[in-house]
């Protein structure tokens, strides 16, 4: 069993992912821990252990940082609606969070796990910074480390430099991407294009007639109108699922290079711009492998297997 650790601010595309890691067959999710970011997190505290409770899960949940290292919050309710489920409102989850705080149970698992962790960050990296900052021995401790983040030197989502997750908290990326992580950036642009779900394929999935696909789609109804109407794409843009089909089989991806990723935190045009040094001007040794592109039959094909 590949053992994996969740960290994510979890709204709608969240969730999405969160079930791909529980319904696919060889990964065990030591944890959850929860991040401030698209929602308070309080709140998305809430929306995890109902996707856990959807999933017949009991994986712990652990809350950790409610704001970004210096900055002031901002939550994405623009995109996933007020409860960050598409303004859904589900009800309170029968479970209740863990005592711990993320940040503990982060250096904890990672201790405890050494080689053996997949970690996988779908939100602001507040929680994994503040864990290295107080015990950076971690940094080599961790298998893998998959996070949804950035923007390969291409056009961002919140300005026209960065992607929201990055420029929340880019203190703390900065602190991730110079950690010694075995960092693979998968950057939000390969849930774009051919990627975003279709109406056809959104049907599709509702159409497998499970609670899963169900939920799955109907808490993204909020973020398909964003996506189509903020961000000019096609379809539904599910960039955090994208991710998490890298962490699950990192053979669908088609294009990659290790290169020497910087995040800017000094400018406030270009705030969390995640800036890949592909010509290696820099001449600085690489701290990450970015991922270009996928193949994305084989991302929605998993989409729909965990999903059935």
């Amino acid at each position: 069993m590949r053992k994996f650790l969740i960290d994510t601010d979890t709204a709608s595309d969240d969730a999405v992912a969160l079930i791909m890691a529980h319904r696919w067959a060889d990964i065990r999710v030591e944890a959850v821990t929860i991040v401030n970011g698209n929602v308070p997190v309080e709140q998305a505290t809430k929306n995890a252990l109902y996707t856990l409770q959807m999933c017949n899960a009991s994986t712990p949940v652990y809350i950790g940082c409610g704001k970004p290292l210096l900055r002031e919050n901002f939550y994405a309710y623009y995109f996933h609606g007020e409860d960050g489920m598409g303004n859904m409102h589900y009800p309170a989850p029968i479970r209740q969070p863990e005592t711990k705080h993320a940040v503990d149970a982060i250096t904890e698992i990672i201790k405890a796990n050494p080689g053996e962790i997949t970690l996988v960050t779908l939100g602001p990296l507040t929680n994994i910074a503040t864990a290295l900052l107080r015990a950076p021995e971690i940094a080599s401790l961790v298998h893998r480390c998959v996070i949804m983040g950035g923007a390969a030197n291409t056009v961002g989502n919140v300005t026209p430099a960065a992607e929201y997750n990055i420029w929340v908290d880019p203190e703390a990326a900065k602190i991730v991407f110079h950690s010694g992580m075995p960092i693979e950036m998968i950057g939000w642009e390969l849930s774009r294009a051919e990627a975003a779900l279709q109406p056809w394929e959104i049907e599709k999935i509702v159409n497998l007639g499970t609670p899963l696909a169900r939920f799955a789609m109907e808490c993204n109804t909020t973020a398909l109108n964003a996506s189509i109407k903020l961000e000019q794409a096609s379809g539904l843009t599910l960039a955090d699922p994208v991710a998490m089909a890298v962490a699950i089989a990192p053979d669908i991806v088609t294009r990659k290079g290790e290169y020497f990723v910087d995040i800017e935190v000094t400018s406030s045009l270009t705030r969390g711009a995640t800036v890949v040094d592909q010509l290696r001007v820099l001449q600085k040794p690489p701290n990450a492998t970015v991922i270009f592109s996928i193949d994305v039959l084989r991302w929605k094909e998993i989409l729909y297997h965990c999903l059935q």
